[in-house]
C-alpha cells in the first residue's frame, strides 16, 4: 500500500500538520509512504509526479487562504490535468486537509475543492469518519473540536509561530484522520 502526501504550506502551520498526518502513517508498517511539499513557486519534481501516479492514495493538503487553497496548491492541481487526460488517478483513495487563522474561515471551501478535483480524477473520497468534539465539556484539544466530517480543518492563530500551532487537539485529529485513510486505502486496495 502506497500513501502520497501533497501540501503546500505558507507559514509552517499546515506542513506542522502535514507532519503530524505522516507521521501516524509511518506508524504503520503495511503502507510505503511519502510526503511531498509544493514549493513556493507552486511546483514539484518530474519524479515527486511519478511518486503520485504510482500511489494507492493521495492526500491534499494546503492552508486556506481568503476562503479557497493557496494559488500554489491550485497551480499544482491544474497541471495535475495532464494525470486526468490518461486517467492515471482513478480508482486511487484520495483525502483532504487544510489550515486557516480562523476557527471557521471557509475552509469548507477548500475541502470541498480538494473532494471536487478528486472526483475529476476519478478517485474515491476518504472522509473523516469520526464525531465531533460538540458537548459541554469538549475542550480545544479534543479530537475533531473544528467538527469537520468530509476532511481535516485546522486553526492556527496568525500570530502563532509555526512550531506552537496548530494544537494539540488538532494535530491528534490529523494523526486520526491518518488512521482513516490507512483504513480506507487498505479495504479498497485490499
Amino acid at each position: 500500500m502506497k500513501i502520497a502526501v501533497v501540501f503546500h504550506s505558507g507559514y509552517g502551520h499546515t506542513k506542522r500538520l502535514a507532519n503530524a498526518f505522516f507521521d501516524e502513517l509511518e506508524q504503520h508498517a503495511a503502507a510505503q509512504n511519502t510526503l511531498i511539499e509544493i514549493d513556493e513557486n507552486g511546483d514539484i519534481t518530474d519524479g515527486q509526479w511519478s511518486v503520485l501516479d504510482d500511489a494507492d492514495a493521495i492526500i491534499f493538503g494546503s492552508p486556506t487562504y481568503m476562503g479557497m487553497a493557496s494559488w500554489q496548491f491550485k497551480k499544482f492541481a491544474d497541471e495535475s490535468s495532464k494525470r486526468w487526460f490518461e486517467d492515471k488517478w482513478r480508482n486511487k483513495v484520495a483525502g483532504g486537509f487544510t489550515n486557516s487563522g480562523s476557527m471557521n474561515g471557509d475552509k469548507h471551501s477548500t475541502l470541498h475543492y480538494f473532494v471536487t478535483l478528486a472526483g475529476q480524477h476519478g478517485m474515491i473520497w476518504a472522509n473523516m469518519g469520526m464525531k465531533p468534539a460538540n458537548t459541554n465539556d469538549a475542550d480545544r484539544n479534543d479530537v475533531n473540536y473544528v467538527g469537520a466530517f468530509i476532511g481535516l480543518m485546522a486553526q492556527s492563530p496568525i500570530d502563532a509561530d509555526a512550531d506552537e500551532a496548530p494544537c494539540q487537539g488538532d494535530l491528534d485529529t490529523a494523526k486520526a484522520y491518518a488512521k482513516r485513510v490507512l483504513e480506507v486505502t487498505e479495504k479498497w486496495v485490499g
